[in-house]
């Protein structure tokens, strides 16, 4: 790793996109993502990349994919209205079977709702978003640092598995600076030649036909079949997680992702000073969701407390998994509100 540089989390995630081999970026402005735009407009042409503010979301979202069948690392990136406009074109680049990354730094909603930072764009994040049978894999970072480190990662799954992958922050972190170290080494892209239109000298001599039309019912059939037998693989491989305090066995354990985590583990620090044990566990894949390892943290608690940024999305992610084991109860604040530690400390030593 290198010297820790002072950066928001927007510039930090577009400079390890750039570090990562994007020099494709595709992008509509949008607060409270714009340093990321600018971060890409200024950067991008001293790495002898493409940076284009598109005429709207939809076609930044297409270009991304024309891009990617190219052979090209390319991103785009939004916050939460952005992104539902940009679900047809990530639903086309699921069933082509092209990577790309999205990043979405979520505000307040629904509808227009505020530039506030909210979690509220679970359900779209971790149901596929878009129309049709298909996911993205789904990374949720809680420090700027992690949420630089998940743009070469997120490159690295959708060119293992040719799929898109979306990068699911909120807007405290996007606006928030922390000290970040970036990698020294660039990591290598994946062969294109598995996914491109080609064709590469040597590699093979005719082009790939890159569709996501199938007339033929059974032929849609085949098609969807094997894009969830990727789908197992990546339950398989990609899961991460995080757990905190929990070699003290706590009775309760709160389970909480992005900002809502990185606010908890203060409270339970705060807490632990009072000789008070809680735990936390981290999903930082939202999907594929970390169902086992909650319910082992679920295993040994008297009871669960979800906290979100929103009126209650990952509960029912977190509920499916505990499966009745011990009582699940929610906390949640929305339309920009945050917890702070005296908040959530207050909250968990209401519910002990």
């Amino acid at each position: 790793m290198g010297e820790k540089i002072l950066m928001k989390g927007n510039e930090a995630v577009a400079e390890a996109a750039i570090r990562a081999g994007c020099r494709h970026y595709f992008a509509y402005p949008i607060t409270p993502q714009n340093e990321l735009v600018e971060y890409m407009a200024k950067r991008m042409p001293k790495v002898n990349g493409t940076f284009l503010q598109a005429e709207s979301e939809l076609a930044a979202i297409n270009m991304v994919l024309g891009a990617a069948a190219c052979g090209v690392r390319a991103m785009t990136s939004s916050s939460s209205p952005g992104i539902s406009l940009k679900q047809e074109g990530i639903s086309y680049i699921a069933a082509c079977r092209l990577p790309a990354v999205i990043v979405n730094v979520t505000r307040g909603g629904p509808g227009l709702g505020n530039i506030a930072p909210m979690m509220c764009d679970y359900f779209q994040a971790t149901r596929g978003g878009g129309h049709g049978d298909y996911y993205t894999p789904v990374l949720c970072p809680s420090t700027v640092q992690e949420f630089a480190d998940h743009a070469p990662l997120a490159f690295e799954i959708a060119e293992r598995y040719l799929t898109p992958v979306l990068i699911l922050a909120d807007g405290l972190l996007g606006q928030m600076m922390e000290p970040v170290e970036f990698p020294e080494k660039t990591p290598v892209p994946k062969d294109q030649s598995d996914w491109c239109v080609g064709p590469w000298e040597g590699k093979r001599t005719s082009h790939h036909v890159i569709n996501s039309l199938f007339i033929v019912p059974e032929d849609l059939e085949e098609k969807t079949r094997i894009l969830f037998e990727v789908y197992e693989e990546i339950k398989k491989n990609e899961i991460r997680y995080e757990t905190y305090n929990m070699e003290s066995n706590p009775s309760l354990v709160v389970a909480a992702a992005g900002t809502a985590a990185r606010v908890t583990k203060s409270a339970i620090d705060e807490l632990k000073a009072e000789g008070i044990e809680v735990g936390l566990v981290r999903p930082i894949t939202l999907w594929p969701f970390p169902s086992e390892a909650v319910a082992k943290a679920a295993s040994g608690a008297k009871k669960m407390l979800v906290i979100e940024l929103n009126m209650g999305q990952m509960v029912e992610d977190i509920r499916l998994a505990v499966s009745g084991a011990c009582p699940v109860e929610f906390a949640g604040k929305a339309g920009g509100v945050v917890f702070t530690p005296e908040d959530i400390a207050a909250l968990i030593k209401e519910k002990m």
